[in-house]
């Protein structure tokens, strides 16, 4: 769930004076309230509280509407899943094997991390080292862009988060 953080604007603010920031970022310094709104309506934008301090606040002229929608993407954005993971089998083909680290070299480049593991069965678990190994050539193949956060041999797993 998405919550954007309630920020006081216009008739809501109850201090008499704010420092004031204009739309076009000049600092005005300490102003009257009602002064500051007044501006604020003369550009047909908002007044908002940016910083909360004890004294007086600190107010910026801009559109609220506007700063809401920029939050909640962000918010939004920071919130998605990041683990994509790559199972392999210990006999893999070199071109399945290479295609799998190009398309993990893609997802660590956007800032997602993937999870490697190797799918042992029936007798390939007799092959448990050469599996181990490929965990290795796994983690030094993406060495340049990601930095290795678990290795586990016992159960073949490996966690690379970008670097």
């Amino acid at each position: 769930m998405i919550v954007v953080q309630k920020q006081l604007i216009n008739s809501q603010i109850k201090s008499p004076q704010v420092f004031l920031i204009d739309h076009e970022n000049n600092n005005r310094g300490l102003i009257d309230t009602y002064e500051a709104l007044q501006l604020a309506q003369s550009v047909e934008l908002d007044l908002v509280v940016v910083s909360q301090s004890k004294d007086t606040p600190v107010a910026k002229i801009l559109n609220y509407g506007k700063l809401q929608y920029q939050k909640k993407k962000r918010q939004g954005q920071s919130a998605r899943p990041t683990v994509k993971e790559v199972r392999f089998r210990p006999n893999v083909g070199a071109a399945d094997y290479n295609l799998r680290i190009e398309q993990a070299l893609q997802w660590l480049s956007k800032g997602d991390s993937v999870k490697f593991a190797i799918r042992l069965r029936g007798r390939e678990n007799q092959y448990r080292e050469q599996a181990g190994l490929m965990l290795e050539r796994i983690v030094t193949d993406l060495s340049q862009v990601g930095k290795v956060q678990s290795l586990d041999k016992r159960s073949l797993i490996v966690q690379i988060m970008p670097a």
